[in-house]
């Protein structure tokens, strides 16, 4: 059997380019990434200051592909056309976005309700694309019978995958991934499945394998973050000295925020949501993570940091 294909998920505000490059220097193991989707923007040209984070010079490290938001056909193409212009094959319609004021513009997860729009969207939009298209999902905003209703109506067009978030959009990432009706969604479509939600051990993925043998492309996301070395061990890579690892990589990534970032508020925003799952590395959790949320300046921040690697080793 082939060696499980891993990409990494699109997690806000945390897997930029720059995390993405220095994540997989440190801790290989996916073989490709989902870019945070693109905000939808109106009568914009995409100049290369908003598609900085897919420039292929900063993309060089991981395969990536884009991810789109949009709703908007003409806008959807107008974009599709630019990053194809930018190199890129293939990109993703993001359909799975939970966020509330993402859902109350009938985007993201908040479209699933509404599988006659999905489909009219995709009449006008895949006779016109230059490159692939995937989905990436849920199992509906509200109930999963509707990703269960729309996917048989997916069967006509030519998607390069479907990717299921395991979860209801209501739900946003609380309560545990629906891996019954991950099953019957599976069952539902005859396009190539990428599971995704709650791998977050190596014994998680080894019984997800089990119960669904047919998959071997999975996104790993929250899990990872919280256990950067958890694509790795999937792939069978040994690691000695994981902390001094860890240190060197969020001392590449301070220093690489430092350089860009204006404002010491902006770059302790930007760690501290990274630590909001990093410090599950290092129990106990909520301890840690209260030190570092109540971090206000860099130095203080430095001296929290310092001092936890010094206590973890």
């Amino acid at each position: 059997m082939p060696a499980p294909t891993l990409i990494l998920a699109p997690i806000r505000g945390v897997t930029d380019c720059h995390f993405r490059t220095l994540f997989n220097k440190y801790f290989p193991g996916f073989d490709s990434a989902l870019a945070p989707f693109i905000n939808p923007q109106r009568s914009s040209q995409y100049q290369p200051k908003q598609l900085k984070d897919l420039l292929p010079e900063a993309n060089r490290s991981l395969p990536v592909t884009p991810q789109l938001l949009h709703t908007d056909a003409d806008d959807f193409l107008f974009l599709a056309h630019r990053l194809h212009d930018l190199g890129y094959k293939e990109i993703n319609w993001n359909l799975g976005c939970p966020a509330p004021m993402v859902t109350r513009k009938k985007r993201g997860s908040g479209l699933l309700p509404y599988p006659d729009e999905i489909l009219l969207f995709l009449d006008r939009v895949m006779p016109k694309l230059p490159l692939q298209l995937s989905i990436k999902t849920r199992l509906g905003l509200e109930s999963p019978d509707e990703l269960l209703a729309l996917l048989p109506s997916l069967d006509s067009y030519p998607l390069s995958e479907i990717i299921i978030h395991g979860r209801l959009g209501k739900q946003l990432y609380k309560g545990i991934s629906d891996k019954k009706s991950f099953a019957r969604c599976l069952k539902a479509s005859k396009h190539s499945i990428v599971y995704n939600g709650d791998i977050t051990t190596l014994d998680e993925f080894n019984s997800l394998k089990l119960q669904f043998p047919e998959i071997n492309k999975w996104m790993i996301g929250r899990g990872v973050l919280s256990n950067p070395f958890l694509a790795g061990e999937i792939a069978g890579n040994e690691v000695k000295d994981k902390l001094r690892l860890l240190q060197y990589f969020h001392n590449d990534l301070y220093s690489c925020y430092r350089e860009l970032l204006s404002g010491q508020a902006h770059l302790l925003g930007r760690m501290k949501q990274l630590w909001g799952y990093l410090s599950m590395s290092f129990p106990p959790q909520k301890k840690t993570w209260k030190k570092i949320k109540k971090c206000n300046t860099e130095q203080h921040y430095q001296d929290v940091i310092e001092n936890l690697f010094r206590e973890a080793s």
